[in-house]
């Protein structure tokens, strides 16, 4: 990854933080002034160390601002990259789509990242951006994380605008955070009832790792529409996971020791009341309980005869 962001240098402080994170080293020159000399020492540097993929970023740009437009060029013209693609909040509306013409007559890009994509009323610069430059858009955002990250696909985004969810893409999100031989181990558990407090609290880390919550539940059929004005709060499993961590070893392995002497204790050491510890282990007894029923054909069997008479 190339950095030529030299009017931003917070920018550039952010993008190595996040090459960190991911693992991808971050080629930045702030001793230069020269945007195009740092992207062909960054390719350089790349090609040096066997790197196969380079990502110039360039400075952003709220407004157009001709002298920048020009360098822009320039950097097009030195490097001669194989995709140009033209990032923009969905949030700014027409202005985007104002802003994707210009740039697209400057520079005759290949693809749209639209960001900030994460409410359904924003699919309309999806539609106008595509008719008014008719390049596809590659990539969606729909948060702050790595995760957040999507392709596009229209036929999705048109599903889940008109409340039908993304089954599809909510799927897709979960193989990538579920391991197959660790979801088999689980599944064991769950017949034999042995899930504990342990499992739980590893299952919470990965559907966090899945994205934000809104939009996990506006990938479910029906859910979108009647969460189009509630706002869900990324730290809703805060709570939970401090009542975990409260707990001893023997207590995660094993759940019907927790009395209410060490419920208390738990309570206590969790900064929650006994009232939230109360309901989080009821609603954990609960749900051991259909997940033992899922995991027994003969009684999902049984469940769905007596529906019809319900």
């Amino acid at each position: 990854m190339v950095a030529d962001d030299i009017y931003r240098p917070a920018a550039i402080d952010q993008l190595e933080v996040l090459g960190q994170q991911i693992g991808v080293p971050v080629y930045s020159n702030r001793e230069s002034k020269d945007p195009i000399a740092i992207a062909k020492e960054g390719i350089a540097l790349a090609k040096q160390n066997g790197h196969n993929v380079v990502i110039i970023d360039t400075a952003g740009r709220l407004s157009i601002d001709e002298a920048m437009m020009v360098e822009i060029e320039q950097v097009k013209d030195a490097v001669k990259p194989h995709e140009i693609l033209f990032v923009v909040d969905a949030m700014t509306g027409q202005d985007a789509v104002n802003t994707a013409k210009v740039f697209n007559d400057r520079l005759n890009f290949t693809g749209v990242v639209l960001t900030k994509l994460d409410g359904d009323t924003r699919g309309g610069a999806a539609l106008s951006i595509k008719s008014v430059v008719n390049k596809p858009i590659k990539f969606i955002g729909t948060g702050e994380k790595m995760e957040a990250l999507d392709v596009f696909h229209p036929d999705r985004m048109a599903s889940r605008i008109l409340g039908m969810g993304d089954v599809v893409s909510l799927v897709e999100r979960a193989q990538q955070q579920f391991d197959e031989k660790e979801a088999a181990e689980l599944q064991k558990k769950i017949r034999k009832n042995k899930f504990d407090f342990n499992d739980f609290y590893s299952q919470i880390q990965q559907i966090k790792k899945m994205g934000n919550m809104k939009d996990l539940m506006g990938m479910i059929p029906g859910v979108g529409k009647m969460m189009k004005d509630v706002e869900v709060d990324d730290n809703a499993f805060k709570a939970i996971e401090a009542i975990i961590q409260s707990m001893t070893p023997h207590e995660k392995e094993n759940p019907d020791s927790i009395n209410q002497s060490r419920r208390n204790r738990i309570a206590n050491g969790s900064g929650t009341n006994l009232a939230e510890v109360n309901r989080l282990i009821k609603q954990f007894d609960d749900m051991r309980k259909v997940m033992k029923q899922m995991s027994n054909p003969a009684a999902m069997a049984s469940m769905m005869r007596r529906m019809p008479k319900m």
